[in-house]
């Protein structure tokens, strides 16, 4: 069990607004997985992981994919109010789940940096 959280990486973030955004996908998403999911994965540690998309096109590939295979998703667009237009998307969230089933869908992209 674990959940990815993608960002998009063509906003260039500030690292406070980045750190806010990916809060909201691990909550919006961990509120969108079932209650075993949910239970296993804060039993397992709620292990997680950030990862990176190259721009909003990417980002809603993965979605997507994600959601053909069932998996939790939560999407996170910006109200605007600070760095970014509203309704930018900054990044997505899915899981908790089989960690399989999520690198299916993640394994090729890498650690945010």
């Amino acid at each position: 069990m674990k959940q990815v959280i993608v960002v998009n990486e063509a906003l260039d973030l500030p690292c406070g607004k980045l750190a806010a955004q990916v809060a909201h996908a691990a909550l919006a998403a961990f509120l969108e997985a079932g209650s075993d999911a949910r239970r296993r994965w804060l039993e397992d540690g709620m292990p997680k992981v950030v990862l990176r998309a190259d721009d909003e096109d990417s980002l809603l590939r993965i979605e997507a994919q994600a959601e053909q295979l069932g998996l939790p998703t939560a999407r996170i667009c910006d109200a605007g109010h600070t760095v970014v237009e509203p309704g930018t998307l900054t990044c997505i969230g899915i899981g908790p789940a089989d960690s399989a089933a999520i690198d299916s869908v993640t394994g090729a992209l890498k650690l945010l940096r």
